[in-house]
């Protein structure tokens, strides 16, 4: 991860990536698999690559909402 991200001229990229962070371990603790493994997971889904696109407002949700969003995301892919 080495981009920039900016939002209204205002840089976020420290939000971002503090965000995925959080994020990264929820997933790992309640799928009981490792930082590593969790963080694969998370960047190959579509609630990742709408965290980082910032007009989509997703890097400003709680890290709650990016959690359930994301599973609900492999629930709809699954059905």
């Amino acid at each position: 991860m080495s981009e920039k991200y900016v939002y209204h001229g205002m840089d976020i990229t420290l939000d971002i990536y503090e965000k995925i962070g959080t994020v990264v371990e929820m997933i790992a603790a309640q799928e009981n698999i490792t930082f590593e493994e969790a963080y694969q997971w998370f960047a190959e889904s579509r609630t990742y690559a709408l965290l980082q696109n910032t007009n989509t407002l997703m890097w400003a949700e709680s890290t709650e909402y990016i959690v359930d969003e994301y599973y609900r995301a492999l629930g709809n892919e699954c059905c």
